[in-house]
C-alpha cells in the first residue's frame, strides 16, 4: 500500500496513512479452513479490538511466551508449538487462508497452547502486547521488498525494534531468518545500531538454525538449489 492521504468525512479533516509492511494477499479458504475459522476462532483467534491480553486469562496459565509475526501457512508455527508445550504461542499474520489453515491443524492436532491473530502486527504491538510480556520474539522469512524503492516497507526498521524491545522480557531473545541475503545484511546493520540490544552469535555475526525453528519444504529445497538462508538472534538487555 502506498503513502497517502485518506480524508476523514467526519472530522472534515485528513490524516496521513501509515506505510503497511505488507500487502494484504487475498486468497480462497478451503473448505476445512472456513469450518475451522467459523466453529473455533472464538476459542482460538484473538482480535485487536480486545485491546491488551491478559495472557492467563487466555492460556489458562502461565508460561513463557513466544510470538511470531507473518507465519505464512503456520506449519513451523504448529509444530513448534508441539514441540514445546511448555510455552505459549501466539502467532500474527494477515492472509486469511494461512490463519485458517493454522487454526484447523491447531484443532486437529489438540493444541491447547497456541494462539492467532488475523491483523496487522504493528497495531496489535502497539495495542494488545503488554510491555515485557514475550520471551521469544520471532519473524521468518518477511516479505523482502526487494525493489530499493521499497525499502521503506520492510518491517525490520528502527521503529518497529524498538517497539519489540519494549515488548520483550530482559533476557529475552529475537530470533530472525531471510533467505534474502541483502535483507540479512540491513536486519543486522539496524539491529546492532539499536539500543539495548545484544548479539547472541559470538562472533557478533549470524547464528547456525537452532534446532526451535523448523527446516521447512521451502527452505529444502532452497538449500538444494544452493540458496542461503541467514539467521539473526537477538537479546534485550536493557
Amino acid at each position: 500500500m502506498s503513502d497517502s492521504i485518506e480524508q476523514n468525512p467526519d472530522a472534515g479533516q485528513q490524516r496521513k496513512r501509515t506505510i503497511r509492511s505488507f500487502v494484504k494477499r487475498t486468497g480462497r479458504m478451503t473448505e476445512s479452513q472456513q469450518r475451522a475459522m467459523d466453529e473455533h476462532w472464538q476459542q482460538l483467534g484473538l482480535t485487536h479490538e480486545q485491546g491488551q491480553l491478559d495472557l492467563a486469562q487466555v492460556f489458562g496459565r502461565e508460561a513463557p511466551l513466544v510470538v511470531e509475526v507473518g507465519f505464512g501457512n503456520g506449519d513451523s508455527l504448529v509444530e513448534m508449538a508441539q514441540r514445546e508445550p511448555e510455552k505459549d504461542f501466539i502467532g500474527i499474520e494477515v492472509h486469511e487462508p494461512g490463519v485458517g489453515r493454522l487454526i484447523n491443524n491447531v484443532v486437529s492436532l489438540g493444541l491447547t497452547n497456541l494462539r492467532a491473530y488475523c491483523h496487522d502486527a504493528v497495531e496489535v504491538f502497539s495495542d494488545c502486547i503488554a510491555d515485557e510480556s514475550i520471551d521469544r520474539m520471532q519473524l521468518f522469512f518477511p516479505d523482502p521488498w526487494h525493489k530499493k524503492r521499497h525499502h521503506k516497507r520492510r518491517i525490520v526498521q528502527p521503529e518497529f525494534v524498538e517497539m519489540v524491545r519494549r515488548k520483550l522480557k530482559k533476557g529475552g531473545v529475537w530470533h530472525m531468518a531471510t533467505d534474502w541475503e541483502h535483507y540479512a545484511e540491513q536486519m543486522m546493520e539496524v539491529m546492532s545500531e539499536a539500543p539495548g540490544y545484544k548479539n547472541v552469535a559470538a562472533d557478533g555475526q549470524y547464528v547456525p538454525r537452532p534446532d526451535t525453528r523448523p527446516l521447512t519444504k521451502f527452505e529444502q529445497r532452497g538449500e538444494r538449489l544452493g540458496h542461503g538462508v541467514w539467521d539473526l538472534m537477538f537479546e534485550r538487555i536493557d
